[in-house]
């Protein structure tokens, strides 16, 4: 692929890429900004090569996929060698503001909080299945497992996600 196509490729998935950079990176904005540049910078500079076996997306999100877990690995050795240093960590993270949710906002929480609840690799298929549009087989290929494993991460994810948000509904009732 030439390199102008590529850069055109790139900004047509930009808008997905991100949302899923931002999941990879557990929400961080600045991280994802980050890893999604990295990703970019390895597809441009033809580190990583699309053969063509799938999608363009699903590809470019499986890229996207492991410079994630490559900066995340990074960012864990350079902690664990300057963790002695450190005595300003924060000890957790506060998210409740003094200001109420509005009903949306709430209920965007409660799902992402139903979301966070599943294993992971059901959270990732039903992110990519549901949230970007690719297919079970799609997804498969993005996180690097078989189709028949997405399969039952995919139907096992939706079923424990659907319990959670009804577990969630009855208590927010009450």
């Amino acid at each position: 692929m030439e390199h102008a196509e590529l850069r055109l490729q790139l900004e047509t998935c930009h808008g997905q890429s991100y949302s899923w950079a931002l999941h990879c990176c557990e929400r961080d904005r600045v991280e994802a900004e980050d890893v999604l540049q990295a990703a970019y910078l390895k597809v441009l500079d033809g580190r990583a090569r699309f053969d063509g076996r799938s999608s363009f997306a699903t590809w470019l999100f499986a890229v996207i996929r492991r410079t994630a877990a490559d900066e995340r690995r990074r960012r864990m050795l350079r902690f664990a060698r300057h963790a002695p240093l450190r005595d300003d960590l924060p000890l957790g993270g506060e998210r409740a503001g003094a200001v109420e949710l509005s009903e949306s906002a709430e209920r965007r929480a409660i799902l992402e909080a139903a979301l966070d609840a599943l294993p992971r690799r059901q959270r990732e298929v039903l992110l990519l299945v549901m949230y970007h549009e690719r297919t079970v087989e799609e997804a498969a290929a993005v996180i690097g497992i078989g189709v028949g494993s997405a399969r039952t991460h995919y139907a096992r994810g939706k079923q424990r996600l659907r319990e959670l948000l009804q577990h969630s509904e009855l208590r927010h009732d009450r």
